[in-house]
């Protein structure tokens, strides 16, 4: 018996009682009873994996009004604070013993018992006066090698939707898992509410992050990158825990190639920052999805396999339109569940978004109030769009006709052969190049990575940022050691997935990008035909391109596009000084976040940066395609 058993029964009904209970699992029940007596809910619900109870939590974010109904059935709309739009990165920290402080500090942490007093303080009676729900579900397949069983405690039913879309349930996990103390465990509340229902007091937003008890607590916010746990939070989880463990949490998607003409699919991941084009790689006509944001990794009887966390899509929905995201637009429009986060709902009841290519109404609600009308302004003198830079949906996987079912629920996953990496580069780096080995890859292609920042993250837009694996923000251990991990991850594996760097953002030069939308399906068919040896390729200093003929004739077969010799001679120009540039700002990076960085990264990309140099010396600055004899 626990000791908030008479608390816990004073706020449940005997069913909700009962489901608690059922699970028998003590560490579970402290949980559970701790929270309630701290933040002091009204009354707390507790969900089992029925349908019954996914319709009560859709049905109570439509009561408490956190969501509204739109024209077409099924769908809804939710809204956050005006300055509630994007993940907060200055108050979202790690909670750290103070011995492990000094090589911490640059991932934004706190020491452990200040930051847990602080966060505790804000949480004391913050759910007073409102309904609480309590949710399991997990992380991957459940009953499965790869699965992380989750526990969700929040006071926002958009919260408890919104995992419900896209994340499976676990209640039936929870009940047969044979280590009852494994699991992760997600304290949340959107806090005081304003007139419109949203968190008022965002001064104390707070997500801190305890990683060596795997619990998260994050308070005064409503946006789905601040508030759900099984998001972000919980990966910052995974990372760390994968990396004491031997296995992988990566910021990826995983997808299958498929190859009509030799009948064969390929599986992928891939990493980009966010706006970077991630989801929409995931999502590339003709291809297969399996998830398109984060994957955990594992060596299953010598092979790399890789299952979705998730089993939906939290997505940025701007500029997805027919032409340039038609798998996803296509499903946008259709009555069916799905939640609109942040854009316009017009006055027909529709959703509208910026980049959509529909016509937008004058005037509706969004994220600014139920009053926008066009020219309409902020407190700041900036005028409102229709919607917000980074506004989202979120829907379920299986609705797409290019879901990969059987991957997505394969217990041991998929096997992996290939890994893509990609960020915003207006200017250095090819559309595609293959690593030649999987360290040159993880060095060269993914700890190099850099973006132009993006409304996705809170600040200044169109700043040039280091992204090393597209992580940075999520990694929850010193990044060297992060980076060891991915590099020694394939020791002993049979057969190593080839590692190609991707950039969609590559400029001509009168600043236009280089390339539609599209052509990523371009550069994935000839990753897929490298993979399986069916094409010849050039060297540059840093990996293997494409021969001319090859893309050309993949231009023709997939866009039905004539890509001419000058487009490829311009796009796969080798850029010495910049690329030398590149790896100095990698070097200063590492050794600014982390003093710890074993030495043999430093020592891959110093004798990079000197055989540049030595290239940039034959050849030029400036090394055309087929030039380079390395």
């Amino acid at each position: 018996m626990s000791k908030y058993d008479a608390l816990l029964k004073s706020k449940m009904n005997e069913a909700s009682y009962r489901k608690l209970t059922a699970l028998e699992n003590e560490k579970l029940m402290d949980f559970v009873g701790r929270f309630t007596e701290l933040c002091k809910p009204e009354t707390l619900y507790v969900c089992d994996d029925s349908k019954e109870d996914e319709a009560y939590i859709r049905e109570m974010a439509l009561t408490k009004g956190e969501e509204e109904k739109l024209a077409k059935t099924g769908q809804t709309i939710h809204w956050d604070n005006y300055k509630d739009q994007a993940r907060d990165k200055v108050n979202t920290k790690y909670l750290v013993k103070k011995e492990h402080l000094e090589r911490m500090k640059s991932l934004n942490s706190i020491e452990f018992e200040e930051g847990e007093k602080e966060v505790l303080s804000i949480a004391d009676g913050i759910m007073k006066g409102k309904d609480a729900v309590v949710k399991f579900y997990c992380e991957g397949p459940a009953h499965s090698e790869f699965t992380m069983p989750c526990v969700q405690f929040t006071d926002s039913w958009y919260v408890a939707h919104s995992e419900c879309i896209l994340y499976r349930p676990a209640y039936s996990h929870f009940k047969e898992m044979k280590n009852k103390d494994d699991f992760f465990r997600f304290i949340h509340s959107a806090g005081e509410l304003d007139d419109l229902g949203c968190s008022a007091n965002l001064d104390k937003r707070r997500i801190y992050m305890d990683t060596q008890n795997n619990i998260v607590y994050s308070m005064n916010n409503q946006y789905a990158g601040n508030s759900l746990g099984l998001k972000k939070h919980s990966m910052r989880l995974a990372i760390n825990k994968s990396g004491k463990e031997g296995w992988l949490c990566e910021h990826m998607f995983v997808m299958a190639c498929l190859n009509e003409d030799k009948g064969r699919r390929t599986y992928f991941t891939g990493a980009y920052p966010s706006g970077c084009g991630k989801t929409s790689t995931s999502m590339i006509p003709g291809e297969e999805v399996v998830g398109d944001d984060i994957a955990y990794f594992r060596n299953i009887d010598g092979e790399f396999r890789a299952v979705n966390v998730e089993k939906g899509i939290f997505g940025i929905i701007k500029d997805v339109n027919a032409k340039d995201d038609p798998v996803i637009f296509e499903n946008l429009l259709k009555e069916h569940e799905l939640i609109f986060s942040n854009v316009l709902k017009g006055p027909d009841g529709n959703p509208y978004w910026l980049g959509s290519g529909i016509e937008a109404p004058d005037k509706g609600r969004n994220h600014s109030g139920p009053g926008w009308y066009k020219g309409k302004k902020d407190a700041d003198g900036n005028e409102i769009g229709i919607a917000h830079g980074n506004a989202r949906y979120t829907m379920r996987l299986d609705y797409l006709k290019n879901f990969d079912r059987k991957g997505f629920e394969d217990k041991k996953g998929v096997k992996v052969q290939g890994v893509l990496y990609g960020g915003r580069d207006s200017g250095i780096t090819v559309p595609v190049e293959e690593s030649p080995s999987w360290e040159d890859g993880i060095l060269l292609k993914a700890c190099t990575l850099e973006s132009e920042t993006t409304s996705a993250t809170l600040g200044a837009e169109g700043v040039r940022k280091p992204s090393p694996m597209a992580n940075l923000d999520f990694v929850s251990y010193p990044i060297g050691e992060y980076t060891d991990n991915n590099v020694k991850f394939v020791k002993g594996l049979k057969e190593v997935p080839k590692i190609f760097s991707t950039n969609y953002f590559l400029k001509d030069e009168k600043g236009q990008f280089c390339n539609s939308k599209l052509a990523k399906k371009v550069w994935l068919h000839w990753a897929e035909g490298r993979i399986h040896g069916e094409y010849e390729a050039l060297d540059t200093p840093t990996g293997k391109i494409p021969l001319y003929k090859d893309v050309k004739d993949l231009f023709k077969k997939f866009l039905d596009e004539d890509y001419t010799e000058d487009e490829y001679t311009y796009q796969f120009t080798f850029r010495c000084d910049n690329w030398i540039a590149k790896l100095e700002r990698s070097k200063e990076f590492f050794k600014k976040m982390d003093a710890g960085t074993p030495s043999y990264i430093y020592k891959k990309w110093d004798e990079t940066i000197a055989k540049i140099k030595d290239a940039k010396a034959k050849y030029g600055d400036l090394i055309k395609p087929g030039v380079y004899k390395g």
